[in-house]
């Protein structure tokens, strides 16, 4: 098994340069559709990217895309990331909090996510899923 992994037999959350490095990439994803950069998040996502929204919606990776264009964000921030690796693979939860407009829509959410990582040359998100917290 390759450094800095965790047995998917233990499922225990990774800890070291790959979970810091997923942190990160988790960060800048927040940050960039803040800011409405889906540039920025495209280079994070695969090209087969496919997002099942709170609301149970699919959303292929051009659709993300053009959701990021057209939203304004006040909050939109991650926290509580943690990362499980195998190999090449990576899954991270979270929370993520979001005060703003979505497609027109008001949207003030809290919600859990989990995002699935592959390595090949580069890390980037091939599955996205979320649920609403209930305050």
């Amino acid at each position: 098994m390759p450094q800095n992994t965790q047995s998917a037999h233990n499922n225990s959350w990774a800890s070291g340069d790959i979970a810091e490095t997923i942190t990160h990439l988790e960060q800048q994803w927040a940050e960039a559709a803040k800011s409405n950069d889906a540039a920025k998040v495209a280079a994070l996502l695969g090209e087969v990217f496919v997002e099942m929204d709170s609301d149970g919606s699919i959303l292929l990776r051009k659709e993300v895309l053009d959701r990021i264009k057209g939203a304004q964000w006040e909050v939109n921030e991650v926290s509580d990331v943690k990362v499980v690796v195998y190999g090449n693979m990576a899954i991270a939860t979270g929370a993520w909090r979001g005060k703003g407009t979505s497609n027109g829509k008001a949207v003030d959410a809290h919600e859990h996510w989990l995002d699935t990582w592959h390595k090949n040359g580069k890390w980037q998100c091939l599955a996205s899923a979320s649920t609403s917290v209930k305050a």
